[in-house]
């Protein structure tokens, strides 16, 4: 059975002081009893869920399907979206779709490529980039689709776009962002962060663009998950002092939540909110956001 309808997350965007997010990977099959028992268990502590697409170009089960699942389940989805596997008819075909299930909230993305996957031989689509893709969400939500024919309907979309503290050149970060809120782009979610004051100077340099930014935090399981991250994944840098910590701790859970809490008493203040990579641990949400903001909601 259906919950009551959820508090729009784009209704808090500007208002709430401190947003929280947290995301879902979605099956490699049918089952969904654990991903609904973890938005069970935090859906009243987070202002949305994201629901990712084949992140890391791994296959599993639709985006938009589970999406509407969450939503069912009585908060808010923010669905995931990626250039690489749909055209651009697909796309909005599947923005409108989204719209038509009650699913406002679209983080729109690039996506990986599928080498680096598990299809590697699958071909990547990327017709339009995710810059461009905003563009025509925004579009759709005027009433016309990307060829400007005029749509039957239009989408209420809440856009959301990704954005990376760490990059080496902030300049050029800055400007993708510029161009990110020129084609529609309302909030911002990061890449993970693990370093408050390396946040603190991109922070400086968003935060006069006026869209609310969440600070991505990763939960970090193990000191060889950490080093794999460093050597393998796009966007991440574990400090060895960080890794260091997870080599001595005999509980590596109570040393995740210790972490992450940590972190987010630090990003606190800095960033609009925090956007939670949960990976698979996603149990122990309540209890990081107890320790770390005492009742968040």
């Amino acid at each position: 059975m259906a919950r009551g309808e959820p508090e729009r997350f784009e209704a808090k965007l500007g208002r709430q002081p401190f947003l929280i997010t947290m995301e879902v990977n979605p099956p490699k099959g049918t089952d969904l009893t654990d991903l609904l028992a973890a938005v069970e268990q935090v859906r009243e502590l987070v202002d949305a869920i994201n629901v990712t697409d084949g992140s890391g170009a791994i296959m599993r089960a639709s985006s938009l399907a589970v999406a509407h699942k969450v939503y069912k389940a009585g908060a808010d989805p923010i669905l995931q979206m990626t250039c690489r596997d749909r055209n651009r008819l697909a796309l909005q075909a599947d923005l409108l779709g989204a719209a038509m299930l009650g699913i406002r909230n679209v983080l729109l993305l690039t996506g990986d490529d599928p080498k680096a996957g598990d299809h590697p031989e699958a071909k990547p689509v990327f017709d339009i980039n995710s810059a461009a893709l905003m563009q025509v969400a925004r579009g759709l939500a005027q009433g016309r689709d990307m060829a400007g024919k005029e749509l039957s309907g239009s989408p209420q979309l809440c856009i959301g776009a990704a954005a990376d503290p760490g990059a080496k050149d902030l300049d050029v970060e800055v400007q993708k962002i510029q161009a990110k809120i020129a084609g529609g782009a309302q909030f911002f979610q990061t890449q993970a962060v693990f370093d408050p004051p390396s946040l603190s100077r991109f922070m400086a340099r968003v935060k006069p663009l006026g869209k609310p930014v969440l600070a991505g935090l990763l939960l970090v399981k193990s000191a060889k998950m950490a080093r794999y991250m460093n050597e393998h994944v796009w966007g991440i840098h574990v400090p060895e002092e960080l890794i260091a910590r997870f080599e001595r701790a005999q509980d590596k859970r109570a040393e995740c939540v210790a972490v992450t809490a940590e972190l987010i008493r630090g990003v606190r203040g800095v960033a609009d909110g925090i956007h939670l990579y949960a990976l698979g641990w996603e149990d122990l949400v309540p209890q990081i956001l107890r320790e770390a903001v005492g009742s968040p909601r």
